[in-house]
């Protein structure tokens, strides 16, 4: 009977010393061993949405080293490769997705309530995701980070410019929410200092020239915002509106370098690196994406393409930097 008693208490603290083994190890694993897969769906590449997804991606090896891998991937400019691109994250149980640009964020909200999303390069969350009631923190599973410059600002800056322009061509995609938000906000302060403003609309690469075109027959100035179909399409603008003699105030410096005379933009490669910061937290545990509100880019800088402004004859004020352009 001692015999059998004795047995069966070395098997109890066998079996307690497996379980306490096995808590060890879980601890350690949710301590330090734990590692992570981030998705990044990119709409198009262009050099905003290029710097936004690259501040991203250092910030998060910055903070999580190589514990994270991030896979990116690039939609080519098109929405529908965006919902391609996050099903695939999806089915690769990623941890987290960055979603870099409006159509982007838009096919990750449509694809997943669950897995955490951060968006970046979007101008206005309430537009995007059609939120009614904004408040500044979208809810769920997403927040991220916005890439507006003060708007009231951009109209300022058209006007110090140009205070002799009478009529203003709105030049955006219209397919991107984004750009007819900032398009119909800058028009209204366009509008109560009494300048005409039109719309004038492209639907892809392929009628933007011919768009830019009749936009320069029948305005003083041009005003992009921060537009990805305008941002991969520089040159074919810049072709149209120097040779036209019109000058364009762009939402973003990418824009500007490429077609532009003058912006007020942010840096992109902070903004991302905001993004990730944001998404470091969120896969240790240290904020919750519910509760986190949309951040943006801590300031916004008076930008002059110098070489345009001499072609176009326009004097650039003192407050303004040189953009450096290649």
């Amino acid at each position: 009977m001692k015999k059998l008693i004795s047995l069966v208490l070395a098997a109890v603290m066998a079996l307690s010393l497996v379980a306490c083994g096995s808590g060890n190890k879980d601890k350690d694993t949710d301590t330090g061993d734990k590692t992570y897969k981030v998705g990044v769906v990119q709409l198009v590449q262009h050099e905003a949405l290029d710097a936004a997804t690259k501040g991203f991606t250092d910030a998060l090896k910055e903070a999580l080293g190589d514990k994270v891998e991030v896979v990116e991937k690039n939609a080519s400019g098109d929405s529908n490769n965006c919902v391609t691109i996050v099903n695939g994250f999806i089915s690769d149980k990623v941890d987290l997705i960055m979603a870099n640009a409006t159509p982007a964020l838009q096919a990750a909200a449509s694809a997943t309530s669950t897995i955490p999303i951060l968006g970046t390069s979007v101008t206005d969350y309430a537009t995007a995701l059609e939120i009614a009631d904004w408040t500044g923190t979208v809810g769920g599973n997403i927040s991220g980070t916005s890439d507006l410059a003060p708007l009231d600002k951009q109209a300022a800056m058209l006007q110090e410019l140009f205070p002799n322009a009478k009529k203003v061509g709105m030049l955006f995609c219209s397919s991107e929410p984004n750009s007819k938000y900032q398009v119909d906000e800058v028009t209204k302060l366009l509008s109560a200092a009494g300048i005409t403003c039109t719309e004038y609309t492209f639907t892809d690469s392929n009628d933007v020239s011919s768009v830019t075109q009749k936009a320069c027959d029948d305005s003083d100035v041009l005003y992009i915002p921060t537009d990805n179909t305008a941002a991969s399409n520089t040159e074919a603008i810049a072709n149209v509106v120097l040779a036209a003699g019109t000058p364009v105030i762009a939402g973003e410096a990418g824009i500007c370098k490429g077609c532009g005379a003058a912006t007020l933009s942010i840096d992109y490669y902070e903004l991302g690196k905001i993004t990730g910061q944001m998404a470091a937290k969120i896969l240790t545990g240290e904020a919750d994406i519910s509760t986190m509100p949309v951040e943006f880019a801590p300031t916004a800088t008076k930008q002059a393409n110098m070489a345009n402004c001499e072609k176009l004859g326009i004097t650039v004020p003192a407050d303004y930097t040189a953009l450096a352009t290649e």
